[in-house]
């Protein structure tokens, strides 16, 4: 602690390549739970497909155990925020689904979310969806070029704000975080504006960026099972997440194969290769 505050490591080049590593393997799980979601197949039968990814890897799970977690991955359907636990829950036609995952690799951590909806869409779910992607980009995109943390959360919310259309609410009891030798760090990483401008960005910090957006209010509640956390007016919701680090020469994505270079191009942001 320093000044009543956690401390935040740095992590070296070699460090942050080590992190790169888990995350390519954390990006291929998800590929494969993600193309697995279809209507008939349960919420378990993702979990499975996830975890084997990693042990062919020679990764392991950050999520099994974490804090008595019972799954390899978090599943959360529709009115489901965060922190679903895989089980016998079969996916419908039309089911919004986020899968939440993590990978350990040689002691080094990854965390990523995305959100896929099964068989056919509403219209709205895919704006949903596809307006979470989007901040979270901004959010990223304001790693590359800002000098606070608060920079990612005023992005997002700056972005949110302006989307045409009916106005989405960004979640605020659940923010991001650092991640290294640990997947849950300090600094906090809000999604939306604060006061609090955060710590400054600088080579080797390394944070996982995860806007969780809904449908209608952002109050929320957890359920019996002391995980999974649901809109309390049954709306629906979304997470999509990336764990980025700064280097000296640039920002590069650690959880998608090309660094972000595609997604981040419209930005004028060109991530760059880890020394």
């Amino acid at each position: 602690m320093a000044f009543g505050q956690p401390r935040i490591e740095y992590k070296t080049n070699a460090q942050m390549r080590s992190m790169h590593q888990a995350g390519l393997v954390l990006s291929r799980a998800l590929d494969a739970a993600t193309a697995a979601a279809a209507p008939g197949k349960t919420t378990k039968d993702l979990d499975a497909v996830f975890a084997a990814v990693l042990k062919d890897a020679g990764a392991t799970s950050n999520f099994l155990g974490y804090h008595g977690f019972p799954a390899t991955i978090c599943t959360s359907v529709n009115e489901e925020v965060v922190h679903g636990i895989p089980g016998g829950r079969v996916l419908a036609d039309g089911d919004i689904l986020s899968i939440d995952g993590g990978a350990i690799l040689d002691g080094w951590h990854s965390d990523s979310a995305r959100t896929v909806i099964v068989g056919t869409a509403d219209p709205e779910d895919q704006r949903l969806s596809d307006v979470t992607e989007s901040a979270m980009w901004h959010g990223i995109a304001a790693l590359a070029t800002g000098k606070f943390v608060g920079d990612i959360g005023n992005a997002v919310d700056d972005y949110v704000s302006s989307v045409a259309g009916k106005a989405l609410g960004i979640l605020e009891d659940y923010v991001g975080h650092g991640i290294g030798s640990e997947m849950h760090m300090a600094p906090d990483v809000p999604n939306f504006r604060t006061t609090h401008r955060g710590p400054k960005i600088r080579p080797g910090l390394c944070l996982a960026i995860e806007p969780m957006l809904v449908r209608g209010s952002i109050e929320t509640a957890v359920l019996d099972d002391d995980w999974t956390v649901v809109t309390t007016d049954g709306k629906r919701s979304c997470q999509w997440e990336h764990s980025v680090a700064v280097h000296e020469k640039g920002i590069w994505v650690l959880s998608a194969p090309d660094g972000g270079a595609a997604k981040l191009a419209p930005f004028g942001v060109v991530p760059v290769p880890i020394p």
